[in-house]
Order: structure tokens, then sequence, then C-alpha cells
């Protein structure tokens, strides 16, 4: 008999690590390979960790909850043949050790291993703790002194929602503070060689919020969980700005108006206004590239692809699937993916790679009557136009009547890092344009 490690895999571009919403198998458990092990989420989606080997549960090194890294071990299966002793833990990768941080007081060279040679970080002084590039990431964007947070996860292991928590209640420990694990001898030994600094205001930590009786509480889900953290990453990385522009789409709701009842019997599926909206954005896309583009850092990436993302809601969740290529495709081709990817996304059958690649998303707040609304970017794309709901007001014509016409409005935020108002403006400018000559004149959804 021989362990196997099963590791949390990479679930989409982009992923770093996943939360185990619920385990599948116990302890003791025969399964096969391919068998699904547990469900997974992450900010992109939700799938199942599936066995890379037939054999017996072993150990579930996680719990429901814990999120993990890429390449973690999330729990080992004993398979038949072979040695009967547990593999030994990888070490760290030669790239790993940039994920590597030295407590408070090591030197560059030391390190000390835990109990029994385990490589986890042993919590003596000295030693060495290892944290996932999304936690390095963001304590070093928030100067987070890492030595100084007491991690959630597995064995103390300091996780991103531990940081998260820290960022949201602004009692960041910065470095120079005094380490929470120092003894009082040692401070008392600081104090004695030179001057206590003045302590650095901070926010006090935010009171729990206590349920008072009637009040229901209702349990936090993985995809909330996931929905939340990534909004939240969203907001704190990227400066939001907001922009709207109102459009006359009157021939386009008489052009629509009068083909929907054929379209639907000779296609099997409604054309929907919001086929022609992506449609018409896509084009813009195209002619505006700087709008599809990316912040990573040290540059901007502008992306080739138009990969349009579309917001999907149902009872419990909100998915956001990818229409690939979108510039290339018809009305009718926009209009059938959009009404195949809602069926898969409410259905639950939506499969991670139709969520991945978007490089701009298009939410149809209108769908709910929303007239005016701000979205949050999806990470890590540049900007998201909500569309909002066709409404009749009186408008003052050019001949200078009065008439009632059909309006919407088009509202972008954007990432003021990537974008700015001059590009933005001509963006939905030229948006505008195209949805206002859309007719039957002039347009085919085909």
């Amino acid at each position: 008999m021989a362990i196997e490690n099963i590791k949390m895999p990479q679930l989409g571009e982009s992923v770093t690590e996943g939360t185990i919403e619920k385990w599948l198998v116990a302890p003791g458990d025969h399964v096969n390979k391919y068998d699904a092990l547990a469900e997974v989420n992450t900010d992109k989606v939700t799938a199942e960790v599936p066995s890379s080997f037939t054999g017996t549960i072993k150990e579930l090194v996680a719990s429901e909850g814990d999120t993990l890294s890429v390449g973690e071990i999330v729990c080992t299966i004993e398979t038949e043949g072979g040695d009967s002793e547990p593999v030994e833990e990888a070490k760290p990768a030669a790239d790993e050790k940039a994920n590597e941080m030295p407590a408070a007081g090591a030197k560059p060279t030391e390190g000390l291993k835990g109990e029994k040679g385990s490589s986890q970080p042993a919590k003596a002084s000295g030693s060495k703790a290892r944290y996932s590039p999304a936690v390095m990431r963001l304590a070093q964007e928030n100067d987070i002194d890492l030595t100084q947070v007491e991690g959630s996860g597995n064995e103390g292991r300091i996780t991103r929602k531990d940081i998260l928590a820290l960022i949201e209640s602004g009692n960041i420990p910065k470095a120079g503070d005094a380490p929470a694990a120092a003894s009082s001898q040692q401070a008392e030994e600081t104090t004695q060689e030179q001057p206590a600094p003045s302590a650095p205001a901070q926010k006090a930590p935010s009171a729990p919020i206590q349920s008072a009786p009637g009040d229901v509480e209702i349990p936090v889900t993985g995809v909330r969980r996931a929905i939340a953290a990534n909004m939240l990453k969203s907001k704190h990385e990227a400066p939001h700005a907001w922009m709207m522009i109102e459009v006359d789409v009157t021939d386009l709701v008489q052009y629509r108006d009068s083909i929907k009842g054929d379209f639907k019997k000779k296609e099997g599926f409604n054309i929907t206004y919001f086929a022609f909206f992506v449609k018409a954005i896509s084009q813009a896309l195209k002619e505006f590239p700087m709008m599809n583009s990316m912040w990573a850092g040290d540059k901007i990436i502008q992306k080739k692809d138009i990969n349009i993302s579309i917001a999907v809601a149902s009872d419990s969740a909100l998915f956001v699937p990818v229409i690939k290529d979108a510039d290339e495709k018809s009305v009718k081709g926009i209009g059938k993916e959009i009404n195949e990817l809602a069926l898969k996304a409410r259905s639950g059958k939506l499969g991670s790679a139709e969520m991945q690649g978007g490089t701009f998303t298009v939410n149809n707040t209108g769908s709910f009557g929303s007239v005016q609304s701000m979205g949050i970017i999806n990470h890590p794309q540049a900007a998201i136009v909500q569309v909002e709901s066709i409404v009749k007001r009186p408008m003052i014509m050019d001949n200078g009547m009065i008439a009632a016409r059909d309006m919407v409005n088009l509202c972008l935020s954007l990432d003021h890092r990537v974008l700015d108002g001059l590009v933005c403006g001509q963006f939905l400018g030229r948006v505008k344009e195209i949805l206002e000559n859309m007719s039957k004149e002039n347009t085919s959804v085909y």
C-alpha cells in the first residue's frame, strides 16, 4: 500500500486558491480514479475536486470552509501497491522561496523546521512562514507585517480571508509594531535600549453584530463568500470612476418588436434587446481596444480577443459566464449564446471553461427595472457597462417638438489606473451612435 496526496487543483486562469465548500467523502471511503471528492468554490466558479487515484481515503487534511492555495494538500488516499509508508512531504520549490518571509528577528539564512522534520512553519522565534501568492500580494500592497498576523487556516496558516478581515477592520499591523508573540522580557529590554515610539493611530475594530429576537440568521455559503471576497478585492484594488450616457433606442425597439414573433418561431428562442446591446458594445470595443484592457502591476495588457462576461443570477448565486469572440458573432449568435449560458447557470450545469477568459463585462440591470446603477468592476477587467431599463420619456427633438421616445441609460464603471475619461467618453459615444442607428433598414440579426 502507498499513501498519495490529493492537492488543490488549478480551477481557472488567475485562480490561486479555493475554498472547501463540502466534502463528498469521509476517511475510510473507497473511491475510484476521477470520483468527486469535494466541492470547491473560487471567485470564478464552483467545481468538484476529482480523485487522481483508486483507493481508500486516509485523511481529510482540510476542513469545510478552509481556503487553500493551488497545490496545497486537501486529503490523502491509500492506494494499492508500493510502500505503505507515507510519502515525504515535498520541499518548497525554488520559486516558492519568494513566498517565504522570515519571522521578526530571524537572520536571512535562519529557518527552523517544525517537529519531526515537517516542512510546516514552526511557531518558534526565528522560523520561516510560507504564504500564498494572494496573501503576499495583499500584505505588500497594504504594508501589513505578516509576522504579527494570527492565521485561521490549517496549522495556523494565514489565509486571504484573514488579510481581508484586517483590511476591512482598519487594524493593520505595521512593520516596527511590537510583535504579538514577543515576551514581556523582550519588551522590557527594548524599552531600556531605545525610547518607545509613539503608537500609530488605528481604527478600532468594528464590534460584532449581534442578532436580536426575531432576526433571521442566514449562513454564508461558499458561493456568497467567494462573491464577497471578489467584490472586496475589486473595490480595494481598483480606483473606481463612473460615467453615464443616455441613448435613444426608439428605432431599435420598433425593429425588435417587428421581428420577435417570427424569430421565436424560426429559431426557438426569444431575441432580446440585450443581444443588440452586447453586439453594439463588442463592435465599439474593437474600435477602442484600450477599453478591453487589464491592469497587470508594472504594465497594462490590452487583450486581443473580445470576450464579453455577462451576469446571470440564480436564486442563490451570481454567475458570470463568457461569450467568446463576441465581436465576430451576429445578433442571433449572441442571443443564442446568452440564452444557453443563462439556462446552464440556472440549472447548475455551467462548466468552469464557460466562466473563464472574460475581458469586459456587460450587465443587464434593466431586466429588473433599474434605470441607473454603478457596477463593481469584474476583477481583473478594466470596466463594466450596466444596461438599464428602456423607458418612454418626453424628449425635445431637433425641430423643437416634444415626442415620446424609448430611452435607455448606459452606466460605465472604470478602473482609473487603466482608463481615463476621454477614451471612456469616446467609447460610450460610439456605442450610442451604433445603437441609435440600429433599425429595420440597416440592421440584420443574422
